[in-house]
């Protein structure tokens, strides 16, 4: 509960600080040879996704860097591909690229897309213009409609801004769980449990509380400033939700240690279900086409609503009016989860005292 947040906060960010995948390197194999191939190459190496690591004379060859992961795609510019345009006919370009990396394919069919369509685009302005057509009618009926893209919370469209907070959102609740279940595996620990279940359970929820305000201080406050993570929410806003998730957790992890005894056994199971509940959230993958009871299942983790609503109120600006639904959720779940951590302890310690007092 200690030494776990200290490792994550340093260690977990380190892969994702880049934000953004660029100059990915693929393999160059020009069978024209012309001043329009040679221009297409040059806008794909310039652009900000890829790179031209090298060039062939055939697939073959690209091929072999490939396997040899030198590179991650191939681009393939045809044969006559300048008399083609010239003619105002199509002149396709192939992409090969390594599909078993998602994120590296997407920049590489992404970026090569974008130069072709662009470089497309500006070969048809040029021959209507040589027909006769004004430049300006020319240059809009090649691109009738501009698009431009804002990435309103995450404007560096970067992996880190996406990804890192929720996942600190689930490194507190499994450093919480594990630590609460392995504390009620040390000998003792239960001990004042036979004086009432309740002071018990909701003593040991407060004495949670106050080291988690760290914690969730640390995580929430200090490192999305410290990583560059845009955050737009209230500090009033993010207590006010990490209260009920703090309680929900320590309490779920109270009941975890009435029946789970071994060390091994809670590090086991509670480290195992991490990835689980990061797809259960419909963060990395959408709720709509998860199975039915998978998503009800869903229910029973904190981390179901709060990295919902943390990254809501975090990264959106949202208020705790606006994520009512996952708020309520966690008070929900604190309340059920803490009324059965007093009912395992209740019967835990009643069966002892009930057999002493028949003997």
């Amino acid at each position: 509960m200690v030494m776990a947040i200290l490792l994550y906060s340093v260690f977990y960010p380190q892969p994702y600080l880049n934000e953004a995948l660029r100059d990915v390197p693929i393999v160059l194999v020009d069978l024209d040879q012309t001043s329009s191939s040679r221009e297409l190459a040059r806008r794909v190496d310039a652009a900000e996704f890829v790179a031209l690591s090298d060039s062939a004379p055939d697939i073959v060859s690209a091929e072999r860097a490939i396997f040899a992961r030198e590179a991650s795609g191939i681009i393939v510019i045809p044969q006559h591909f300048e008399r083609d345009l010239l003619h105002g006919r199509p002149s396709p370009v192939a992409l090969y690229a390594d599909a078993s990396h998602f994120l590296m394919y997407s920049r590489i069919a992404n970026g090569v897309a974008a130069v072709a369509k662009s470089l497309g685009a500006q070969v048809e302005a040029s021959r209507l213009v040589a027909a006769g057509a004004d430049p300006t009618v020319a240059a809009a009926a090649t691109n009738p409609m501009p698009l431009t893209a804002i990435p309103l919370f995450n404007p560096e469209g970067g992996y880190a801004t996406y990804l890192l907070p929720a996942a600190f959102v689930l490194i507190l609740q499994q450093t919480l769980l594990i630590g609460v279940g392995l504390l009620g595996t040390l000998p003792g620990h239960r001990h004042g449990a036979e004086h009432g279940a309740a002071s018990f359970v909701l003593g040991r929820l407060f004495a949670y509380l106050v080291i988690e305000t760290l914690s969730f201080s640390l995580y929430l406050v200090a490192l999305p400033y410290l990583y560059g993570i845009p955050r737009l929410g209230t500090l009033s806003a993010i207590a006010g939700l990490s209260l009920p998730f703090i309680l929900a957790t320590a309490a779920l992890g109270i009941c975890v240690s009435f029946v789970v005894k071994s060390p091994a056994a809670v590090q086991l199971i509670l480290g195992g279900v991490g990835l689980p509940f990061m797809f259960m959230t419909g963060f990395s993958w959408p709720l709509e086409v998860v199975p039915e009871p998978v998503r009800l299942l869903s229910l029973l983790v904190p981390t179901s609503f709060a990295i919902d609503g943390m990254t809501r109120i975090a990264q959106m600006g949202a208020t705790l009016a606006e994520v009512q639904r996952q708020y309520l959720g966690l008070w929900l779940q604190a309340g059920a989860y803490t009324a059965l951590a007093v009912a395992l302890a209740r019967r835990r310690h009643g069966a002892p005292n009930t057999a002493l007092s028949r003997a």
